[in-house]
């Protein structure tokens, strides 16, 4: 009987893994030695040169030629990456329960949020709150 393949999520992904996945999105489009000069504690050029390339074959980057070198840049367009962690952080860590994220979010920055920012969390709620009545999102 044939293995199943399984689908690599981004939360699953290794540490080091993630690292370059992460400096990927920061800088859009790069090469290895641009990812390396952008990590804070790089890897050697062949360990992050494979680690693109996994990351590739798992179908988190894409790349393309130019001259002589690879150019990497991510599949999910940088909006969609923090959703799809945060609905994995919703069901693993809180039960699905968004209310318990926005609590120990409100636990954590409590002290380091502003007016402005209660503001503008109160008005993101109700026009949620809205949505959710009229059938979208």
């Amino acid at each position: 009987m044939a293995k199943k393949k399984t689908k690599t999520t981004l939360e699953s992904l290794p540490p080091r893994e993630r690292q370059v996945l992460d400096t990927v999105y920061r800088l859009s489009e790069a090469g290895v030695s641009e990812v390396i000069d952008a990590m804070s504690d790089p890897a050697g050029y062949s360990a992050v040169r494979t680690m693109l390339n996994i990351l590739v074959r798992k179908g988190f980057l894409d790349y393309r030629r130019e001259k002589t070198r690879y150019l990497y840049r991510p599949v999910l367009q940088p909006e969609e990456a923090p959703r799809s962690l945060i609905k994995n952080l919703l069901d693993t860590f809180f039960a699905g329960r968004p209310a318990a994220v926005v609590a120990t979010l409100l636990n954590v920055a409590g002290d380091e949020l502003s007016e402005a920012d209660y503001r503008e969390m109160e008005k993101m709620i109700r026009q949620a709150k809205n949505n959710g009545k009229d059938g979208a999102k």
